[in-house]
């Protein structure tokens, strides 16, 4: 009898622990949802996909409006968005995985893949150093023409570089970011394999990681539950805005890369068991190789630096927050962890009137940390 007692105790005891569980849980949806919900309140409008995982477990998902206004689709977790700049980190691992065979390696010159780039300081600038944003390059794309603008490609955008006789500063002394210098890897891919830089991605790098939908963009191809990018124009109205609009949309290896949350969710996990590369390599990526300043043309926050292809921000007495920001057309995107927690925090928007990191941090906030 006494043993019963003590069981009915022990599965009461659980029974109370499960629900003071859910309750917490229900207000932490409930405190998340409130972020979100007081932008994307319109159903009808552009909207986002949220998702938080911790492990196997989700912690919070939701979607919020539709991915396309002319024909009113919802936004799932299958909806395939522009990751914009989150696309490096895909670039970055390939070159890794390729010195991790000994095809290349990191502190490879440019003028070894760039031959046909004039000036002595390509002999001096290497992958590291355009993986970190630390080359010195400008991005001195011409501008003036409307269509190169609009529909210049990575092998195109990147002409200038042959006859650029200057440098902003001396390669690894300081951080600049510009896309230009991650256009070059599609190059440099290609010319190190032989094999064209999309054909490598898919088998090497999106095939195993177990990645089912996502895709490069390219202007006469579909791509299955497409979203599309908006920005209001000056009477307050939704208009499409990312190929044909925003420039540069179409360069790939920086940019252009189409990925569903779930997708994502299995790059993530591919990433932390070392499916995609190396333990070393992994080290190598989330390590700040320059610290960001203030006055940085794209990326600061505080104790934050850029690793390879992601920014990593060492806040004092927490844990590192490894993530990277996208912005392309009306694509606004924000893709981070934090690794020893085992946590994802996937956040792909449709908008960009928002205050990404504003509402990022404060979710954070509410799950126990202080970025």
């Amino acid at each position: 009898m006494m043993k019963k007692y003590f069981m009915i105790v022990a599965l009461l005891a659980i029974s109370i622990a499960t629900m003071a569980s859910d309750m917490k849980n229900d207000e932490l949806t409930k405190r998340i949802d409130a972020i979100f919900g007081a932008v994307y309140s319109n159903p009808a409008e552009p909207g986002a996909a949220v998702l938080i995982m911790q492990g196997n477990d989700t912690v919070y998902s939701r979607c919020f409006g539709v991915a396309d206004m002319e024909t009113k689709t919802p936004i799932t977790l299958e909806t395939n968005f522009c990751i914009a700049s989150v696309s490096k980190q895909f670039s970055a691992v390939a070159l890794m995985q390729l010195a991790e065979q000994g095809v290349l390696s990191l502190d490879d010159p440019l003028s070894k893949f760039f031959p046909e780039f004039q000036a002595p300081f390509f002999k001096e600038i290497t992958l590291h150093h355009i993986m970190s944003h630390t080359s010195g390059i400008p991005d001195s794309r011409p501008r003036d023409d409307r269509n190169f603008v609009l529909y210049s490609t990575d092998v195109n955008s990147v002409q200038y570089m042959r006859t650029l006789d200057r440098l902003n500063f001396a390669p690894g002394t300081q951080y600049e970011y510009i896309n230009p210098t991650f256009q070059l890897i599609y190059q440099i891919v290609e010319r190190a394999t032989g094999t064209p830089f999309e054909t490598y991605m898919h088998q090497n790098v999106f095939g195993r990681a177990g990645m089912q939908t996502c895709r490069y963009f390219e202007p006469d191809r579909a791509i299955s539950c497409m979203a599309h990018g908006y920005e209001r124009d000056d009477q307050g109205r939704w208009q499409e805005y990312d190929y044909c609009e925003e420039s540069f949309f179409a360069t790939k290896a920086d940019g252009a890369l189409y990925c569903s949350i779930n997708d994502f969710v299995r790059w993530e996990r591919a990433l932390r068991d070392n499916r995609v590369w190396n333990a070393s390599s992994k080290r190598l990526a989330y390590k700040p190789w320059i610290q960001i300043p203030a006055d940085a043309n794209y990326g600061y926050q505080p104790h934050t630096g850029y690793g390879y292809g992601y920014f990593v921000q060492d806040v004092p007495h927490e844990p590192t927050h490894v993530y990277h920001l996208g912005d392309n057309g009306g694509f606004t995107i924000y893709a981070g962890k934090v690794p020893e927690r085992d946590l994802i925090f996937l956040f792909f928007s449709t908008r960009p009137d928002i205050d990404r990191l504003g509402m990022v941090n404060q979710v954070y906030h509410l799950l126990g940390f202080n970025f």
